[in-house]
């Protein structure tokens, strides 16, 4: 399938998905939330690939939903096209059944720091950011995954004091592995999801499997 707001490379064992709309801070449309849904369901099923690499386009990783297409006076999650493309997006990379790396080229906030936590091992810029600033403005954040990351206390505060962290504080947390320069991080990220998949899908899978479980999708 071809893409508009998303590149999807493939170079098996491996594939990439780059959230391609830099001029907006690759801030999810409902079109990029179904795009990005599709891809990661096409990456699952394809067996020639093991590991899959999610980064953005440009200095920002994802800087949330895209509130051009909120509708004015009502409540976020009482649009029915936020809610179920969101919810698509949301439940397609929670259950997606093979490991997936966030290479965190810049900041990751509101529904860009959830696609973020979602992801299994996350490696990011020195410029990365994290925050839920969406509780703002009434969106409920999304803790389940988060809190099994960094812990129940770390994921109360950033669920409701919406604050930013950095890529230093995301690291003492544990939210990310390891914190390197920008124009190195889609590389530290591959070479360490070639490592990764030395392992036999079979074996990545049941991993996989195993986690997602652990952590079931709870929607706000």
């Amino acid at each position: 399938m071809s893409y508009e707001l998303l590149l999807l490379d493939r170079d098996p064992p491996l594939a990439t998905i780059t959230l391609n709309r830099p001029e907006k801070r690759n801030a999810l449309s409902h079109a990029l939330r179904i795009e990005l849904a599709t891809a990661a369901g096409e990456i699952d099923a394809d067996d020639t690939i093991s590991v899959a690499i999610l980064t953005g386009a440009g200095p920002v990783f994802c800087a949330g939903f895209d509130l051009s297409e909120f509708t004015p006076g009502k409540e976020v999650f009482q649009d029915p096209e936020v809610w179920t493309s969101g919810q698509l997006m949301h439940e397609r990379l929670q259950n997606f059944g093979k490991p997936l790396i966030g290479a965190i080229n810049g900041p990751a906030l509101a529904g860009g720091f959830d696609i973020a936590v979602q992801c299994d091992v996350r490696i990011a810029s020195d410029t990365a950011q994290f925050g839920h600033p969406e509780i703002k403005f009434g969106a409920p954040t999304l803790v389940t995954i988060l809190t099994q990351i960094v812990g129940g206390a770390v994921a109360r505060d950033l669920a409701l004091s919406g604050r930013k962290i950095d890529a230093h504080e995301a690291r003492r947390f544990g939210l990310v592995s390891n914190v390197v320069p920008a124009e190195s991080v889609l590389g530290e990220a591959t070479t360490y999801a070639r490592v990764v998949a030395e392992a036999p899908l079979d074996a990545l899978k049941a991993v996989k499997a195993a986690l997602v479980k652990s952590a079931p999708f709870i929607a706000p």
